[in-house]
Order: C-alpha cells, then structure tokens, then sequence
C-alpha cells in the first residue's frame, strides 16, 4: 500500500475568509474519522489570512478518493465557488 500525502492550498475571495475558515474547518472532524485518512490537518497562513491549507494523508489513492465522494465534501463543493478564489493540490510523497 502506497501512503498518498496531499498539500492542498486554498486561497478566500476577498472578504470570504471567515466564512471559508467555518466551512473548512467543518471538513476536519468527519474527515479524520475517514477510513484511509492518516491526517487531515487545517492551517492558516501567518502573513496572508485569505490563504489555507490542508497537509493530508491516505492510505492511498482509493481512501482519498473515496474522501471526494463523502456528503461532506460535496456540501462543502456546493457552497467553495462563492469562497474560494484559487484551490491548488499537490500530491507528494516522503523522501526521508
């Protein structure tokens, strides 16, 4: 089984970063009882407070794509278009 690490950063539109922040911070608790789901933890940037970022990680790439379909995910996807500016996910993996 090969572990997936995700960095998926998520800027706010302008004057949506509150309510982005509620609405990501909804995902972590169901998220992290995700079978597959190693972590999921929520960050805010220090000098920018419109730009977060999750560091995830899965089991593997099913665990993760099982956390795209999971009514959480989806109601948080309905509401990102007014939110969210700019999603960007790199996956990556562990050298050391």
């Amino acid at each position: 089984m090969n572990e997936l690490t995700l960095v998926a950063t998520i800027t706010a539109k302008a004057g949506k970063a509150d309510v982005l922040k509620s609405a990501l911070l909804d995902l972590v608790a169901p998220t992290q009882a995700e079978e597959g789901c190693l972590q999921y933890d929520l960050h805010q940037d220090n000098q920018d407070p419109n730009v977060f970022a999750f560091l995830e990680r899965w089991t593997g790439y099913d665990s993760w794509h099982a956390h795209m379909e999971t009514t959480h995910i989806k109601a948080y996807m309905a509401l990102s278009d007014d939110l969210v500016d700019a999603f960007v996910v790199k996956e990556m993996h562990a050298i050391g």
